[in-house]
């Protein structure tokens, strides 16, 4: 059984309670949720939807690129918004990072939810091989 290690960048927002940015074991990366945090600031990054999806993939790829990883290794996301209207605007912005040509894109789960930390729009989770 491989060890399980923790990842932890600070060009990504920290763990504000006990847990990991993310946990490596064996070839898998196992991401906490990132929301659209500013890691220098820790607000929400100002806009909509589209902003705020931008930098909460932004965040997963400073976890994964800490972790050996990248986007083109990730198999399996869950997408979690405040609002399932905003499904179509937080797509094209998922599908440009996380679906470019040539690269399979993962597994996916989107659930609605009642409320996310500091209020965001949209909090994102992935697993991915490294």
């Amino acid at each position: 059984m491989s060890e399980k290690s923790r990842i932890s960048t600070s060009a990504a927002p920290g763990a504000i309670g006990p847990y990991s940015q993310a946990v490596r074991i064996g070839n898998f990366v196992y991401t906490s949720g990132q929301v659209a945090l500013d890691p220098a600031s820790g607000a929400i990054v100002p806009g909509g939807i589209a902003e705020q999806t931008t930098r909460a993939i932004e965040n997963l790829k400073a976890v994964l690129a800490a972790a050996g990883t990248d986007l083109s290794k990730v198999v399996k996301t869950i997408v979690f918004l405040k609002d399932m209207n905003d499904f179509t605007a937080m797509n094209a912005v998922y599908a440009r990072y996380l679906a470019p040509e040539g690269v399979i894109p993962p597994a996916r789960s989107t659930v609605e939810v009642a409320r996310l930390p500091k209020d965001g729009l949209v909090e994102i989770e992935v697993i991915a091989t490294v």
